[in-house]
């Protein structure tokens, strides 16, 4: 009889390992969408253009240079991206993440390679989806 106790106690210690441990991959998601961010800003307050299209996601890169017709690093300089300063809020919701910062609001997606920005220059429309300068589609 007390073998099923046994085993039953292992299999709740075993899950509740699997739960802390998706606890601790939440909050390294959460810092890494934060990193992403942060150096998105870094390169933007550089004037980086490179930097600036290393950061985008393939997809948001690929429009910017579709409709602009340019290179990334010539198209994004023609963007009004406006420098977002501290980030305050970070939202996950899957592999995609909100950062929120003092004046701007970033989107990212997660890719094998990192959290890579799908749109930013976003500002907040109520009842409506943001508006935001640059976006992929």
């Amino acid at each position: 009889m007390r073998k099923p106790h046994r085993i039953s106690a292992l299999i709740l210690l075993a899950l509740l390992g699997l739960v802390l441990s998706g606890c601790g991959s939440v909050g390294e998601r959460r810092s890494d969408a934060e990193a992403a961010a942060t150096g998105f800003e870094r390169s933007l307050r550089a004037h980086d253009p490179a930097g600036l299209c290393t950061a985008l996601a393939p997809e948001t890169r690929s429009e910017l240079e579709q409709s602009e017709k340019a290179s990334c690093e010539k198209a994004i300089a023609s963007q009004d991206i406006p420098l977002g300063g501290i980030a305050h809020r970070v939202d996950l919701y899957g592999r995609q993440a909100r950062v929120v910062l003092d004046a701007d609001t970033l989107f990212l997606s997660l890719f094998p390679d990192g959290w890579k920005v799908v749109a930013a220059g976003c500002t907040p429309r109520p009842g409506q989806p943001y508006q935001c300068t640059l976006q992929g589609g």
